[in-house]
């Protein structure tokens, strides 16, 4: 009797380490440490010392593991913006919300852009849909200014994941180079881009990011302003 509460006990202990939770929770472990291709059935069953079977009992394959993650890193990230009453500012700190758990995890970034009609994308839709209702933005207009925030946010966040993958440790370095041969460019064919040369080295991503949010709610704002 002793020896089988031992392993009833054993056998709770293992149940309990391989929920649905414990599984996204490997996963992006080990998505941080080594990127999407990382993230195999072989990784996770190694992490968690476990079977395939035990793993697919929770998840259904490969694609919804990807896409729990990114719910899961994207619901963290936006846990404080419910408690933001201003509805400009509560737009903006969902925006920067989704940019800052990108920046932290590329792989998620790449997976909204992959696969937009997924739980997080939906989470991030409908939290820029209730505030731009609070700031007065007609149900026929809101579609139109909540595509034009989700698509520059998702945009922004897949070229930092696709900049990540290509270039993962340096950006300095890779900013420096990509403005020298941007300021050997013919003068008379690339004006703007030499004279962005000069600027891109040493510019902040998050607050460029941010400038982009507030024109597109400048926008907005001449949107109620034309029907009020």
């Amino acid at each position: 009797m002793e020896l089988m509460a031992t392993r009833t006990k054993r056998g709770e202990r293992r149940a309990d380490a391989l929920s649905r939770e414990r599984i996204v929770e490997a996963a992006i472990e080990i998505l941080d440490a080594g990127g999407e291709s990382a993230l195999t059935i072989r990784a996770l069953t190694a992490r968690l010392a476990t079977g395939t079977g035990a793993i697919y009992h929770h998840v259904a394959n490969m694609n919804e593991l990807f896409a729990a993650a990114t719910g899961d890193v994207i619901a963290s990230a936006m846990t404080d913006v419910v408690s933001v009453a201003d509805p400009r500012e509560a737009i903006r700190a969902t925006a920067l919300a989704v940019f800052d758990a990108t920046d932290s995890h590329p792989w998620a970034g790449s997976q909204l852009s992959r696969e937009p009609w997924q739980p997080a994308f939906l989470q991030i839709a409908e939290s820029l849909g209730r505030h731009l209702q609070v700031l007065g933005v007609p149900q026929r207009a809101q579609f139109d200014c909540g595509s034009a925030l989700g698509n520059y946010i998702l945009g922004v966040a897949g070229q930092n994941a696709a900049r990540t993958r290509l270039h993962p440790h340096d950006r300095s370095a890779v900013l420096e180079d990509i403005a020298a041969r941007w300021a050997q460019l013919d003068p008379d064919k690339y004006p703007i881009m030499r004279q962005v040369a000069t600027q891109l080295p040493e510019h902040d991503d998050r607050a460029q990011f941010l400038v982009g949010i507030d024109l597109i709610l400048a926008g907005i704002t001449t949107v109620l302003t034309r029907e009020s």
